[in-house]
C-alpha cells in the first residue's frame, strides 16, 4: 500500500499490547469541582455524594473549593487559589464537574475553573487524557444545558469524557436536613455515573500521553505547535 502524503518513520500502529492499562501503585485520584459558592449549594452537596461512592469503590477524592478563586486574567498564577487548583489537577487522573444551571448554561463560577486549567506545554493539555464524568443540578425541571456544554469543553480539552451523565431537577427537593441526598432515581443515576467513570479510568489509567499522541503533532515541531495555540495574546 502506498502512502506518499505520510512521513511513515512518525506514523505508529497501535498494537494489543501497547494499549493496556497500567497497574498502578496508588489508588485511582479522582478530583471534583462544583460550580456555586452559595452556602447551601447543591452542586456542593451532590459532588460530595459522588465523592463518597467513588471512596467506596476505592479511589482517592479531593474536592477543590471555588471561594476565593479569582477570576481569570484578573489574578497571577501565584495566586495561593490558581496553585491549589493546578496542584490538584496535575495530582489527578480523572475528574468530576458538577454545576448548576444558569440562564441556560453551566455557572460562571465552574467556567472560571477551568479557564484557569493551564495549556501547561503549548497544545499539550494539562486535561489531556484524564477521564471525566459531567453532573448538573437545576432549580427547575430536568435539563441537560449544563452538562451539553460541558461536554464540549471536555472534548476540547481532549479529555475522555465518559458516555453517562447526571441532571438533577429540583435539587432542592433531593437532600434532608443533614444535607445528604435522598434515594432516587436521580441518586440512583449518580451511582451509575461514578461507577462508570471508576471503570473508565482504571481501563485507562498510566496511559493518558500514550493515548491522546497523534500523528500530527509528531508531525509539527513542539515550537510551531505551542506558537500555533498560544493565547497569551488574546
Amino acid at each position: 500500500m502506498q502512502l506518499p502524503n505520510i512521513q511513515l518513520d512518525l506514523l505508529e500502529t497501535p498494537r494489543f499490547e501497547q494499549v493496556q492499562a497500567k497497574a498502578l501503585e496508588h489508588p485511582p485520584r479522582i478530583l471534583l469541582l462544583y460550580g456555586s459558592n452559595r452556602e447551601r449549594s447543591f452542586s456542593r452537596l451532590t459532588v460530595l455524594e459522588a465523592g463518597r461512592i467513588l471512596e467506596h469503590f476505592g479511589a482517592e477524592v479531593k474536592i477543590f473549593h471555588p471561594k476565593g478563586l479569582p477570576l481569570p486574567e484578573d489574578a497571577e498564577t501565584s495566586h495561593p487559589k490558581v496553585q491549589e487548583l493546578h496542584e490538584l489537577l496535575a495530582w489527578s487522573e480523572g475528574m468530576v464537574w458538577c454545576s448548576p444551571e444558569r440562564h441556560g448554561a453551566m455557572s460562571s463560577i465552574l467556567k472560571a475553573q477551568i479557564d484557569w486549567i493551564p495549556l501547561a506545554a503549548g497544545a499539550i493539555r494539562a486535561t489531556q487524557g484524564k477521564t471525566l464524568a459531567l453532573m448538573q443540578v437545576s432549580g427547575g425541571s430536568q435539563s441537560f444545558n449544563a452538562v451539553n456544554q460541558m461536554r464540549i469543553l471536555g472534548r476540547w480539552m481532549r479529555m475522555i469524557t465518559i458516555p453517562n451523565q447526571s441532571s438533577v431537577a429540583k435539587a432542592f427537593l433531593e437532600f434532608d436536613d443533614n444535607d445528604r441526598m435522598k434515594p432516587s432515581s436521580y441518586y440512583t443515576r449518580i451511582v451509575d455515573v461514578m461507577e462508570e467513570l471508576y471503570k473508565f479510568t482504571l481501563l485507562t489509567r498510566g496511559q493518558s500521553a500514550y493515548l491522546t499522541d497523534r500523528y500530527s503533532e509528531r508531525v509539527e515541531s513542539a515550537e510551531e505547535l505551542s506558537k500555533r495555540v498560544n493565547q497569551k495574546n488574546l
